[in-house]
């Protein structure tokens, strides 16, 4: 398959399964995020086999089918409300408190005031280490930004932290007390307290 239609089609994928919200009010997007697949094939020109590739070969394994492969939904990622049945994470403890956010320096001002909030989707990603951080703050430009977050303390205060099937940490928002640092990449480090 020629990686630009891959791309092209990962990226419609993308947005048919996360952001269709006409769609979704129609009904064509089920509660839990399920979108048909003979649908999608049929209305937007998508194969089995384009699907099939899509799904295997997604870096962040975005998408998943259900067990008789009729339908199919992004794991996290939302505008639209729906309950992609998120399980709370219980990999957060004393001995593994931290997560991470990567960003851009034209969000980073912002975020130091208000925190991490999901502005037009349902949750806040987290990271579990640094390196995948990096790379999702690489994607909005600028320079890239990595917030440390002491994913541990927020637990403790009650805050909700859900993983999705594809290792993907969502939480509703982090404020900025939980900021532990907050580093420029390559190698500067700048401390929040």
């Amino acid at each position: 398959m020629d990686k630009y239609i891959l791309e092209d089609k990962g990226k419609q994928l993308s947005w048919l399964l996360r952001h269709d919200s006409h769609s979704f009010l129609k009904g064509l997007i089920d509660e839990h995020g399920w979108r048909s697949v003979d649908e999608i094939c049929e209305k937007y020109h998508y194969t089995i086999e384009l699907l099939n590739e899509i799904v295997e070969t997604n870096n962040k394994k975005r998408y998943e089918y259900n067990d008789d492969k009729t339908k199919i939904r992004a794991r996290q990622g939302h505008s639209i409300n729906v309950d992609v049945e998120l399980k709370e994470a219980t990999t957060i403890t004393e001995n593994n408190p931290y997560l991470y956010h990567g960003t851009s320096d034209r969000f980073i001002e912002s975020i130091k005031k208000e925190g991490l909030v999901p502005q037009t989707r349902m949750y806040v990603h987290l990271s579990v280490d640094e390196p995948t951080a990096v790379n999702v703050g690489k994607r909005h430009g600028g320079k890239t930004y990595v917030i440390k977050i002491d994913a541990h303390q927020m637990k403790l205060d009650g805050e909700k932290i859900y993983i999705s099937n594809n290792g993907v940490y969502n939480v509703k928002k982090v404020l900025p007390k939980y900021f532990k640092d907050i580093c420029v990449y390559p190698n500067l480090s700048i401390k929040t307290k």
